[in-house]
């Protein structure tokens, strides 16, 4: 079966710094683009970042993560990056990684989800 794996979540003060990862497991990782999103509490889930399954690969950021996201991916070992840099108390809530056969896809409706980790950023 598919599985996305969030990990690298926590509490942070703004300012720092977080990466978050995502396992994969159950699909050919290599050839799927991966996305990554969050959604703060009391608001709708909103796209961050996503990445092709291109080898020269091909990047997607949110405005409001501009310059300050890194997405990244290791076909090797099935797992995609989120390097969270210059973190806002904004930037709080629960990540979730995504899926899909295109980038496309990955930012409308992914077809496969992880679970969530929670990134919480203090003032």
């Amino acid at each position: 079966q598919v599985q996305l794996v969030e990990s690298g979540g926590g509490l942070v003060q703004a300012g720092a710094s977080l990466r978050l990862s995502c396992a994969a497991s159950g699909f050919t990782f290599s050839g799927n683009a991966v996305g990554w999103f969050r959604q703060a509490h009391g608001k709708e889930r909103e796209f961050v970042a996503a990445i092709t399954s291109l080898s020269v690969a091909i990047v997607y950021y949110a405005d409001s993560v501009k310059g300050r996201f890194t997405i990244s991916r290791d076909n090797a070992k099935n797992t995609v990056y989120l390097q969270m840099n210059s973190m806002k108390p904004e930037d709080t809530a629960v990540y979730y990684c995504a899926a899909d056969a295109s980038v496309r896809a990955v930012t409308t409706r992914p077809r496969y989800w992880g679970q969530g980790t929670q990134v919480t950023v203090s003032s």
